[in-house]
């Protein structure tokens, strides 16, 4: 069964064992592997290097699509194997090695990794490892789950490695749309103009000379972890869903509205299902993350195309989706995320974007990253790509935390993501709030009257009044500005 994974003859020979494959790696290498948010990720190779690095002094810089699964980067941050993560991660471990400064991340925007080293700004990198589900006639490369960076890394890494994952059905065949942009100063226009429009490969073009070793792998992705909508995220959901109501009757949309892009996590799922018992029919998406949502609403015929970079679902879903596979081929593509997240696209295509915000000021700008200014979470991730460029930018998150001793509407940020010029709607679960035509104070007030918690409102409102009186186009107390956080930081609460 195996053999048929392989189906390009000169390859056929490559096949080793995982540990002759970590082999290959040395101290100070930059590592390009597949994999993005869990999805079609490297599930063996990078696991034996963390064993390898308990006892030899080897570290790396590590370049994926976005994070990967079952654990992998916490077992390499444990086990001292990486100087250097690029551009996304969401494991605790890491997080923890990242905020004490024992590993150095480079947070970014996720259309832009695959640009750099395209450009030559970043390092070269000197292995590629890339999960497959085969290698067809002509030694492409079929992807699994994810496509993430993983066709710029077959391009340009010295040594590449195959993971053929005989787990998923060799049926995911067609399911991937790899286009390549032209380098500058000689790049075309991306010929989408909808997100069903397929323009390029089926597959991951290689030079079958550069792949060193193939290992095979039985082991599907780690789960999504879904979590039920709750009482907060439920409201969240329907402020959204009224809001998009009122934006048809206003004629600014039809129930069709445009392509949808959500971040992942509760809230997005919430708002998707909400899609579910909506006058919305024949939606589209054009986002980064396929999660349980997106096939609930393919299931229910509310949602008939959606594109996006990985399928990232529970094991439900997942056993949903593989096992019948021909239900949703003409509904889904996966392409690299240099095109899923490219901002030409997401502004022609007009996309409405869904984004979490950690906090937000009253101002509209907008901290996804950071707690308390410094403790980075997981990453921007592909929100910034679209809050720049879409028809719609959408924040959401819940007004306050912590049995409501934390409010997540403040007088400023801690840390910037998202400046005010690229938001356009803020949403919690008390209110939702439309900054779009609305100057810095009247963003101010409407930020106050529709998204703050009813404890935290009263003290909001007296910072802005004041700052008025002190004037200025953007008015605020310098003195007074962080002075929430650093009451959190020495009380455990912000409240007075």
């Amino acid at each position: 069964m195996k053999e048929e994974r392989i189906k390009f003859e000169r390859l056929k020979d490559k096949v080793i064992t995982v540990q002759e494959a970590v082999d290959f790696f040395e101290n100070d290498m930059v590592i390009g592997a597949s994999g993005f948010t869990k999805a079609g990720d490297s599930k063996v190779v990078l696991e034996a290097l963390a064993e390898r690095a308990k006892n030899e002094n080897i570290k790396i810089t590590l370049m994926t699509g976005a994070s990967l699964g079952h654990d992998t980067d916490g077992k390499l941050a444990a086990a001292g194997a990486l100087k250097k993560r690029m551009p996304f991660q969401v494991d605790r471990t890491l997080r923890n090695k990242i905020n004490a400064g024992e590993v150095l991340f480079i947070d970014q925007h996720l259309s832009e990794s695959a640009e750099l080293l395209h450009n030559k700004n970043l390092p070269s990198v000197d292995i590629a490892i890339i999960e497959v589900a085969y290698i067809d006639r002509d030694g492409g490369l079929v992807p699994t789950t994810s496509v993430g960076n993983s066709a710029t890394f077959a391009e340009l890494a010295e040594k590449v490695i195959i993971e053929i994952n005989t787990a998923i059905p060799m049926e995911i065949y067609g399911l991937h749309d790899i286009y390549k942009p032209e380098n500058y100063p000689h790049r075309n226009v991306i010929p989408i103009v909808a997100p069903w429009n397929k323009i390029g490969r089926k597959t991951i073009a290689v030079n079958p000379d550069k792949i060193v070793g193939i290992v095979f792998t039985e082991k599907k992705d780690s789960p999504a972890e879904i979590a039920e909508p709750d009482a907060k995220t439920s409201a969240i959901a329907t402020h959204i869903l009224n809001f998009f109501e009122n934006e048809v009757q206003l004629g600014h949309l039809s129930d069709r509205l445009l392509p949808l892009q959500a971040g992942i996590g509760k809230v997005a799922n919430a708002v998707l299902m909400g899609f579910k018992n909506s006058n919305f029919y024949d939606l589209t998406m054009f986002s980064e993350v396929l999660q349980d949502s997106t096939f609930d609403l393919i299931d229910s015929g509310k949602l008939s195309f959606a594109s996006a970079s990985s399928i990232t679902v529970s094991e439900a879903c997942y056993e949903r989706v593989f096992g019948n596979l021909q239900r949703y081929r003409d509904k889904i593509v996966l392409r690299p995320q240099n095109i899923s997240n490219t901002p030409g696209l997401i502004r022609r295509l007009g996309v409405i974007a869904i984004n979490t915000a950690i906090e937000f000021d009253i101002y509209g700008n907008v901290n996804s990253t950071h707690i308390a200014g410094s403790k980075i979470m997981n990453g921007i991730g592909g929100s910034g790509d679209f809050a720049r460029n879409a028809y719609l930018s959408i924040f959401v998150t819940q007004a306050a935390s912590k049995n409501n001793t934390i409010s997540h509407v403040l007088p400023m940020v801690s840390h910037v993501d998202h400046t005010e010029h690229d938001v356009d709607i803020l949403v919690t679960d008390i209110g939702l709030a439309d900054l779009r035509g609305l100057a810095p104070r009247e963003r101010a007030q409407t930020i106050i009257d529709n998204c703050v918690h009813p404890d935290f409102r009263e003290e909001l409102q007296s910072y802005f009044d004041r700052a008025c009186e002190r004037g200025g186009h953007t008015p605020h107390l310098l003195e007074e500005a962080f002075s929430w956080h650093l009451r959190l930081t020495e009380t455990g609460t912000m409240k007075k």
